[in-house]
């Protein structure tokens, strides 16, 4: 499953009171019916349907369900550091492309990209590591974080 990339250098989209409301909402709780999105933010069931439909259309949001990688068999997940030779954009879309990776992004520091990844274990990270990431044209060296334990992982950071 791979995630929409998000537009960079784009203006955000101005979004209304409501719309704002129906985003939190969902936030709170992705499984909320369209008929309490409404009775909370003043709509009718099919208007929140509608504003969901041209917010998740228009990228400004997904309704995804997340999960909790060791429950489903990921036991070894970690960030990796980048350091890229060349286009990062390019290095980065094939990052993207990888099943393991679950999230891209360029950075300006000491790394030109930071992907985290998700394994079922210590040898299919090694693996990933060695037969994929580091192969792709372009990447000059990689410094791996591996996670010990998740200690904060929230999405309902609200809108402005």
């Amino acid at each position: 499953m791979s995630a929409a990339p998000r537009p960079s250098t784009s203006k955000p989209v101005q979004l209304d009171d409501v719309s704002k409301g129906i985003i939190e909402q969902l936030q709170n709780d992705g499984r909320r019916s369209y008929a309490e999105i409404g009775k909370a933010v003043g709509l009718s069931e099919a208007a929140v349907r509608q504003r969901v439909q041209k917010l998740t259309e228009a990228g400004v949001m997904q309704v995804v369900a997340v999960t909790d990688p060791m429950q489903l068999g990921f036991y070894r997940q970690a960030m990796v550091g980048i350091c890229v030779t060349g286009d990062t954009t390019r290095v980065a879309e094939q990052l993207g492309q990888l099943a393991a990776v679950d999230y891209v992004v360029l950075t300006a520091g000491s790394f030109d990209i930071l992907a985290e990844v998700v394994c079922e274990n210590d040898d299919d990270l090694i693996d990933l590591l060695n037969k994929q990431i580091r192969n792709i044209e372009g990447v000059q060296s990689t410094e791996t974080f591996v996670y010990l334990r998740l200690h904060k992982q929230f999405y309902n950071w609200g809108t402005r």
